[in-house]
Formats: C-alpha cells, structure tokens, sequence
C-alpha cells in the first residue's frame, strides 16, 4: 500500500473508531440520566467523559482495533466482534483517562491535549478525584456489558486489573523518586528510571491493547504473551523516552501542553543521561536549579541540556532504539503478525506529539 493510502486506511480507522465514542457515552449514561436519585451524577459523568476521553490521539484504542484486525480469522471478524473491539478500545481510552485526571492533579499541570486540565475548570478542583474512579468505574461497565458472554471475558477483566496494578506501582515509583519539595540527583538512576517507565506507562500504553486483541482473538497461551511484552515494553520505553524529550524540547502548539518535568522535579530521560555527562560544576547548577519553579532556574537546566548536547543524544538513542526494537521484533514475534509491531513502532517514531 502507498504512503497514501496507508494514511487513507489510518483516518477511515480512526473516523470508525471516533464514531463510536457517542455510543460509549450513550452506553454508560442512558440508564441513568433523570434517574430520581442519581440521574445528577450521571450528567455529571456525562461531561466528565466527554471533556476527558476523546481529544487525544486515540493509540491504545486504535491499536486494540488495529491488532484485533490482524490477528482475527475471517469467521472472527463478525460486526458483533468489531463492534466488542471498537468498546474494548475505548475501555482504554477510558482508562487512560482515568490515570490523567488523577496524573494532572498530583502533577499540579495546567493544561493537556490543548485544554484546561480538568481540574483547574471552574467549579471542578478536587472534585476531579472523584471523576477519575469513575471513568475507571466505567472501564468494568462496558466490560460486562459488549464482552460478559465472550469467552475470553475473565481474561480481559484479570488483564485490566492487573494492569491498573501496575501503573498505579509506577505512579507511585515516579512520586517517591522525585517528591516535589526535596530534590536529591542521587534517587535519579538509570535503573530507577527504566523501572518507572515500564510500570507507569509500557504496560498500559503497548502491552494492554495488544495482549486485549490476543485475548479476543483465542490467542491466551504464555509463551506468546511473553513474547508479545519483550516487544512492547521495549517499545514503551522508547515512546516515554521520547515524551520526556518532547516535554522539555517539544512545541506546546504541537504536544497540546506545557511541560513541566524539570519544575516537577521528575526523574526523566533527560536528567539521567545529563547526570551521567555533568562535570562536578555542571552538576552544582543542576542541584541548585532543578525542581524549583522560577522560569529562571528552569532557563538555566534546559541551557545545561542543551550544553551536554543532549538533542544530539536523544536523536542518536532514538536511531539505535529503533533498530533494537527491529531485531526484537525479528526475534519474538515469529507466530504473530510482525506488522502490529512495525505498525506501531511507525507511528511512535520520529513523533513531534
């Protein structure tokens, strides 16, 4: 297929997956609304889906899709079976709003995807904690509800679970390493790093939707599972390595936010390779003006970035990451579709948002 019409394929995807959202919405609130006793909290549900779900770039969810396609037989591939993919899809969606919300808060963020956080609309503030279990809430709604008959139902219930587990261990991970009022350089380890990474993000963000189309598809045994993670934990890494660049380094007009890392005090990419080049008077600036929120001290970290040379770094770990993931792929994914993996790491790669 040309450039072209693998571009006409993606947006006719994405068309068909956007256009299921309202019934998502519909699904989760129409039981509910000018119910007597809690027909109010299903408005209000209502707007908190439709302000937090859609507006992202929708990869978990056209992944599942996506995966779901490559992987189903024919005789699988029924309008009743997309249509529990397409819900499946957007049970990740949901529950990668569910971590934002929560995120935001505790990041002390301004704005995402180009709006206001959630929590900083008027009338909204802390409120937004109790928003965040909702969508998580409806994630196991629509579960039950478009794959509960399914026989691959318990599988996709243990695989959410499981992996809401872990993203909260790795949201942990990242706050106990990087509180935001005692900055200490010496918590930040390459191996401390990697662990967050793989916790707060690969596993939702790469091994959640596809290891879900697995599971829809018959597809439950160990050995392919555990082939399918080596892939994509790697390529998870590789997609947070790059948001930590674009954090500090993106266009805000492009990423649809300001970032905040170095103000944060985050244990990110940038500050753990910057702290394997600084010489001892490069690494007194850092300690003196990482973490701290004055735009003036925020300067002067990203003019020590941009010292050590690290575009040049990212540039040259993105080319050899890219490359290692190639030869994964060659490696694991002998009994799956190497175009999932190829697919995925194309749209990651080089990515400006």
């Amino acid at each position: 297929m040309s450039g072209n019409g693998v571009r006409g394929a993606a947006a006719a995807e994405r068309e068909e997956f956007m256009s299921f959202f309202p019934q998502i919405v519909r699904d989760l609130t129409d039981g509910g609304l000018g119910h007597p006793e809690v027909g109010d909290a299903v408005a209000r549900l209502k707007e908190v889906l439709e302000y937090n779900a859609p507006g992202g770039k929708c990869n978990r969810g056209l992944t599942v899709l996506a995966a779901f396609r490559e992987l189903a037989t024919p005789e699988q591939q029924d309008p009743q079976s997309l249509r529990c993919a397409l819900a499946v899809g957007w049970c990740i969606e949901l529950f990668q709003a569910f971590f934002l919300v929560a995120d935001d808060i505790m990041d002390a963020s301004l704005t995402r995807r180009g709006q206001l956080c959630w929590y900083k609309k008027e009338g909204i503030g802390l409120d937004a904690i109790n928003d965040s279990f909702l969508l998580e809430s409806s994630v196991y709604q629509l579960l039950k509800k478009y794959c509960g008959e399914r026989p691959y139902y318990l599988h996709l219930l243990e695989l959410f679970l499981q992996t809401a587990y872990q993203t909260e261990l790795g949201q942990m991970l990242d706050l106990i390493t990087a509180p935001v009022s005692q900055v200490d350089l010496n918590r930040f380890s390459e191996q401390r790093y990697k662990a967050i990474v793989k916790y707060k993000t690969a596993f939702y963000s790469f091994y959640l939707p596809v290891a879900a189309a697995m599971y829809m598809t018959g597809i439950d045994s160990k050995e392919e599972h555990d082939n399918a993670k080596a892939i994509l934990l790697e390529m998870g890494e590789f997609f947070q390595i790059q948001d930590d660049y674009l954090d500090c380094f993106g266009d805000p007009e492009l990423t649809g936010k300001v970032g905040t890392d170095i103000q944060d005090n985050k244990c990110s990419w940038l500050v753990v390779e910057c702290l394997r080049r600084v010489t001892p008077e490069q690494r007194q600036i850092l300690e003196e003006n990482y973490g701290c929120k004055e735009p003036e001290k925020v300067a002067k970290v990203k003019e020590l970035y941009e010292a050590l040379g690290m575009r040049a770094a990212f540039q040259e770990y993105e080319e050899s990451s890219y490359q290692r993931l190639q030869e994964l792929i060659k490696k694991h994914a002998q009994r799956l579709p190497h175009e999932i993996f190829l697919g995925l790491a194309r749209k990651i790669y080089k990515r400006q948002k």
